[in-house]
């Protein structure tokens, strides 16, 4: 369930940059370094989760404190993940990946070092913005490293792979350093990060590929639109639907929105051209992509909470048990794209998200008194729903759109799939923020994401196999 973002334009020099050559040991150090920097951002994702109850009790501030330190990650991500393609082309590969990666790793410092709640999520926030720039950064560091494009599509496997491991270590890593302290979960990147810049020292400095100017309206109206919604879906938990302050930031998003539109629409230089939003495929794998990360990611907040503060578990155990369901996440995604070229994408994506949508209809059937192996083994469908269907509805997308656009639908893609994380903790979070009506919550919380991935399962139906 990993996000990848594709460079908006092929590298303008494909085998030399900045008057330096490719040698085949740059292109290695090269890949190395995006494979660090694509593993710690995706571990990242993951690994706060089943820290939230030991940050809690460190911390307080509740829920929605808790809420705040998953998704203002989420939000900056989702955000930035929209210009963050153009960012690269404008200052190059080699050194947007570099500049993401230090904010990235700074604010990792940050965290642990947080002295309470509020510069925690402030830090989160910074790391988020980090995390945006490295991943197209480092998809459009392989693609300038590797001219040849068998060679760049072994390449974007091995990088794959990094994110892979990323999201399977996330959950049982976050287990076991919270046993010993919260704040190793954050230090943790601090070696990883330090050592893909190492390596990035070793590659060729990249050549800038664009010179178009900066969509800065339509850049914080994004922010200003994702933020006021999750704000408003996080503090309708906390002081109810109809308080003033959430009736504002429902506003500020409404409005926010409109002007990104008009932004989009009549802007010279925009980050995402209307008409790309308006084709039926886009707009419906956007939709996809939403409801899918609703669905794992809320899982996983909701669980990783329910495991350790009702049913006892340690948090090394609670990572464990997310083990199998993320082990066979990463196992079963090589599988989507060999089944969408045997069967069409419509195949792994129709049924992908109905084996999520089993997965968590069938998590909210047990008892409470359900030993938490059972647990377990009903995650898995949910994982490897996820895991047939993100990578189908990726290749689907980049098939039907026009090469010049493939960056700007990758960005927007992934950013709607981080969007849909974000708001599951945040909405999700408020159905259980009252203790005592915590099973409740999280069983309503499940079927909502059920009946929002069967409703997309539906609407896949109209996904066209071959281009119009």
């Amino acid at each position: 369930m990993s996000s990848s973002v594709a460079s908006d334009k092929p590298s303008a020099s494909a085998d030399t940059a900045a008057g330096q050559p490719r040698t085949a040991n740059g292109a290695r150090w090269a890949l190395a370094a995006a494979l660090l920097g694509f593993f710690v951002m995706t571990l990242d994702a993951l690994i706060v989760n089943v820290a939230l109850p030991e940050i809690g009790r460190g911390f307080g501030g509740g829920m929605t404190g808790l809420q705040w330190v998953v998704d203002g990650y989420t939000l900056m991500f989702a955000a930035l993940l929209l210009s963050a393609g153009s960012v690269t082309d404008r200052i190059g590969a080699r050194q947007a990946f570099g500049a993401g990666l230090v904010v990235f790793t700074v604010a990792s410092a940050a965290c642990g070092f947080a002295p309470n709640l509020g510069v925690l999520i402030v830090a989160r926030l910074v790391q988020g913005a980090g995390a945006a720039v490295i991943v197209p950064a480092s998809l459009a560091l392989i693609r300038e490293a590797f001219p040849d494009p068998a060679a760049r599509a072994r390449a974007i496997s091995v990088w794959a792979m990094g994110g892979s491991v990323g999201a399977a270590a996330g959950p049982v890593l976050g287990g076991v350093l919270s046993e010993l302290n919260w704040r190793m979960i954050f230090f943790v990147n601090l070696p990883v990060g330090v050592l893909a810049l190492f390596l990035l020292t070793r590659t060729a400095r990249s050549p800038r590929q664009s010179d178009a100017p900066f969509d800065w309206t339509g850049q914080i109206a994004a922010v200003a639109a994702m933020g006021g919604l999750t704000y408003a879906a996080i503090e309708a938990g906390a002081v109810g639907v109809g308080a003033p302050r959430v009736l504002l930031a429902l506003a500020v998003a409404v409005v926010a929105a409109a002007v990104f539109l008009v932004a989009q629409a009549r802007g010279r230089n925009p980050m995402v051209p209307l008409e790309l939003l308006r084709a039926r495929t886009m707009a419906l794998s956007a939709t996809i992509g939403f409801a899918l990360n609703v669905g794992f990611y809320g899982m996983i907040f909701l669980l990783g909470l329910y495991l350790q503060q009702d049913r006892g578990l340690s948090p090394m155990a609670t990572g464990l048990a997310f083990l199998p369901m993320t082990l066979l996440t990463a196992v079963v995604s090589p599988t989507a794209a060999r089944l969408a070229a045997k069967f069409g994408p419509r195949m792994p994506i129709i049924t992908g998200q109905l084996l999520m949508a089993a997965g968590l209809v069938a998590l909210c059937v047990p008892p409470a008194s359900t030993p938490a192996w059972l647990l377990v083994l009903l995650m898995i469908p949910v994982g490897t729903g996820g895991g047939l269907a993100v990578p189908a509805v990726t290749s689907l997308l980049l098939d039907r759109t026009p090469a010049q656009r493939a960056g700007t639908a990758s960005g927007v893609l992934n950013a709607s799939r981080q969007l849909g994380g974000a708001l599951s903790v945040a909405v999700f979070g408020a159905l259980v923020s009252n203790h005592a009506h915590f099973l409740h919550g999280l069983r309503t919380s499940l079927l909502i994401a059920a009946l929002l991935v069967v409703l997309t399962a539906a609407a896949s139906v109209l996904l066209k196999e071959k281009t119009s």
